[in-house]
């Protein structure tokens, strides 16, 4: 029984990492300038109570004073004939801050700037790798939110 009982779970992980494996066959290769960022993420047990902010910037150095972000955008692509989305971030650029003024020989400090903007949540899901090209000069971090499973209910106005 417990022979079973392996054979059956090795078939299972072999199956679910060929099937990554060919979940991959979909997304091309980074064109030149560009890199491909790849995420697996882990199966949760409600994978709809969950979502992924991804991150897209770079390290830079400046003034720690001030707020910095990249101006640009992440885009969802449909790979035709696959139906599985991709990010995509074209340039990085031009970078802005807030003018608070600042000592003139204060140290610059090393900081990840963000693109700008609202973050960019996608939905949780296990079976699917998430896949993000941007330019080779840029970083690609994530973060995941958790809902609270309960509900509350609101007041009649």
């Amino acid at each position: 029984m417990k022979t079973l009982f392996f054979a059956v779970i090795i078939s299972l992980s072999a199956a679910i990492s060929g099937q990554a494996a060919d979940n991959m066959q979909a997304f091309p290769a980074a064109e030149e300038g560009v890199v491909r960022y790849v995420l697996q993420l882990p199966p949760h047990r409600d994978e709809a109570l969950l979502k992924m902010e991804l991150i897209v910037g770079k390290t830079v150095a400046v003034d720690k004073e001030n707020r910095y972000f990249f101006a640009g955008r992440i885009e969802e692509q449909v790979i035709a004939g696959w139906s599985f989305p991709r990010y995509m971030v074209s340039k990085l650029g031009p970078m802005a801050g807030t003018l608070m003024a600042i000592v003139p020989d204060s140290p610059k400090v090393d900081r990840f700037v963000s693109l700008g903007g609202e973050p960019y949540l996608i939905r949780y899901n296990s079976r699917l790798p998430v896949v993000v090209y941007v330019p080779e000069d840029a970083e690609v971090r994530y973060r995941i939110w958790k809902a609270a499973a309960k509900t509350k209910p609101m007041k009649k106005g």
